[in-house]
């Protein structure tokens, strides 16, 4: 299998965790989207689209979006719950996600970190936003030590890959003991390191 990912990218690394937690075999092509190499005639060939991550499966076949290459990866294992009910929970954050976290907490970052603005050069509502997408997981975790059950699933990988850099976007993750907590023990549970 072959993984064309960015490192840069929190979704990228969450299809990356999940293929070293399964202990997968891939080689890893770094492809840089700041120098604009997914828009090559070779990559736009293996997904129209130009985004990364994109995987070649070993027959061939090429998957894309982070959400759905995890989802192909860990199917049957431990990381997705065999319970049908907690199965679907795992789905909702996993849509929650890319719907209403990663264009909020991932975009501040990108701005802040890659593209120079300061956070207070953000748009108020991409700030607010953000803010209510940690707010919320701040909240789903004072039930639980994970998203879904009482054991790591997908829903933790996805959702810790751009939480764990909101600072970095101008997030204060000081304001999110829960998250902060889960952060830790989401990297420990996955081998995370910076």
């Amino acid at each position: 299998m072959r993984i064309y990912g960015d490192s840069i990218s929190g979704n990228c690394l969450k299809v990356k965790w999940t293929a070293d937690h399964l202990r997968l075999s891939y080689d890893w092509i770094e492809t840089d989207v700041l120098k604009a190499e997914t828009r090559t005639p070779a990559f736009l060939a293996l997904n129209p689209a130009g985004q990364v991550p994109t995987v070649i499966l070993d027959d061939g076949r090429p998957l894309a979006q982070s959400n759905a290459i995890i989802l192909h990866l860990a199917e049957g294992s431990e990381l997705t719950p065999r319970d049908a009910y907690e199965r679907a929970r795992m789905l909702e954050w996993l849509f929650w996600e890319q719907y209403s976290h990663e264009p909020y907490v991932a975009v501040a970052r990108f701005q802040v970190r890659y593209l120079g603005k300061s956070p207070a050069e953000l748009e108020p509502r991409l700030v607010e936003r953000g803010r209510a997408a940690l707010q919320r997981l701040e909240d789903a975790l004072t039930q639980s030590r994970f998203l879904v059950g009482d054991r790591p699933s997908l829903a933790d990988i996805s959702l810790v890959a751009y939480t764990r850099w909101a600072g970095e976007g101008g997030f204060e993750l000081s304001d999110y003991r829960n998250v902060r907590a889960w952060i830790g023990r989401v990297e420990q549970a996955f081998q995370i390191a910076d």
